[in-house]
């Protein structure tokens, strides 16, 4: 029997991943009860940032092989260039690796420089990983397809180094483009969308939508002024934040939150909780926190939006908490359609703010009454090649969708995005939905 001293360094590494993740499940199982909420966030957090590294690791060692060790019989490996190389490949897998620990020691108002350079290193080793396995494979089929009967020479070492350099190239090419395109303040997208039963005084009611916000280690107080001011140029009559706005506890980050206060959409700002407030262990605090900025948490519940044109005429929005609160078993939370939904009868318009997009399935499941329902969490996949992952894993992916004859699903890309400050394949966005009476 092999000893896991005679393992090779990948399958360790594998198997670090499994313990750590073994010992997730027995946290949550065992210990939920037992810590408080604030010590239960380190420990999952810290749990986390292992797991990921554990994995990240296999990657790594392809990288530095496919980098560094590809070059070290050829004659520059003794120059002072390659050995400058080594550090850079060494330093840009450091930082990416302990991106995961910023979470833990490093939030404040503003992000830390060394945050914004790991995360940047993060979403870089996330695309070379891509282009080394795809052009490794490509350069595996074409092995089959010209037969092993050819002999290695020359032309097969170039074609060896030229799959990292040219991977290294597309990785830097994107990545510029990434940080370029998501340092530009998000788009604004406006939508109209009929909303059955909804009275005819309320008709051109705007409704904008935020979400992704994911204050932390690489978004702060400046990026969440801009998008407060570019909200209230929309001079919206109801604001609503489906969810993620932080990463961070409320007493950290609470000097970033302060531009929230100057929301002032007629008709109330409203927010649900996304899967990441319930990883800040902290929701109560936040709760409170926005409520002190006069804005309402829908905590499985629901308000009437009244005409401002007639009382009679209104309509409900609920919000419901996300699913993530129940794989968590954060007490008191979790997703309670029926609570929430209490008192909207089918009589009246009624829209949902629901983070996840396999929440307003299973929304639309249990109360196919439901007429428009908003939503966030994919980020539209954020950046290449995590877009068809996303893609695949949510049964709304982004933009408006229309689920039989009176009900739509708008899904958004995120105000800013989370961690990694780079967009590839998508963009942010402020949606200004207009509200049509049939």
């Amino acid at each position: 029997m092999i000893s896991f001293k005679q393992l090779p360094i990948e399958a360790k590494a594998a198997v670090a991943a499994g313990v750590v993740f073994f010992s997730m499940m027995l946290s949550r199982s065992y210990l939920a009860g037992k810590l408080d909420f604030r010590t239960r966030h380190l420990l999952l957090r810290l749990q986390m940032s292992l797991f990921f590294n554990a994995l990240m690791l296999v990657g790594s060692l392809h990288v530095w092989r496919s980098t560094v060790t590809t070059f070290t019989r050829s004659s520059a490996a003794s120059s002072f260039c390659f050995m400058l190389w080594k550090i850079a490949v060494f330093m840009f897998l450091a930082l990416a690796h302990s991106s995961f620990f910023t979470l833990l020691f490093l939030v404040a108002e503003e992000p830390y420089f060394f945050s914004l350079a790991a995360y940047t290193c993060l979403g870089a080793y996330i695309i070379l990983i891509f282009f080394l396995f795809t052009l490794g494979s490509v350069e595996q089929a074409y092995k089959f397809l010209a037969g092993r009967g050819t002999k290695a020479g020359t032309g097969s070492k170039n074609r060896a180094a030229l799959k990292p350099v040219l991977a290294v190239l597309l990785t830097v090419v994107l990545t510029v483009v990434g940080l370029l395109n998501a340092s530009q303040p998000p788009t604004v997208n406006s939508v109209e969308i009929p909303v059955h039963k909804l009275p005819s005084t309320m008709n051109n009611l705007k409704v904008v939508l935020l979400s992704d916000i994911h204050l932390g280690p690489t978004v702060g107080k400046t990026k969440l002024a801009m998008i407060v001011r570019m909200v209230k140029a929309l001079k919206p009559d109801i604001t609503v934040i489906v969810g993620d706005l932080s990463d961070a506890e409320a007493k950290i980050i609470r000097p970033a939150v302060e531009p929230l206060g100057e929301l002032d959409s007629p008709l109330g700002t409203y927010f649900v909780t996304g899967n990441h407030e319930y990883y800040t262990s902290d929701v109560s605090n936040w709760f409170e926190l926005l409520k002190s900025f006069n804005i309402q948490p829908l905590h499985n519940e629901n308000v009437k939006i009244v005409s401002p044109k007639s009382t009679s005429d209104w309509f409900c929005l609920a919000g419901v908490d996300d699913i993530e609160a129940d794989v968590l078993r954060y007490s008191g939370h979790g997703m309670d359609l029926r609570k929430a939904l209490r008192g909207c009868s089918s009589e009246h318009a009624i829209v949902l703010l629901a983070h996840q997009p396999i929440a307003a399935k299973w929304a639309l499941q249990e109360r196919p009454d439901i007429n428009l329902i908003l939503s966030g969490h994919t980020h539209g996949g954020q950046i290449f090649p995590l877009n068809a992952g996303a893609y695949l894993l949510n049964p709304f992916f982004v933009g408006l969708y229309q689920v039989g004859q009176n009900t739509f699903v708008y899904v958004s890309p995120g105000t800013m995005y989370y961690g990694i400050p780079m967009r590839l394949g998508s963009r942010a966005e402020i949606t200004e939905i207009i509200l049509r009476s049939p």
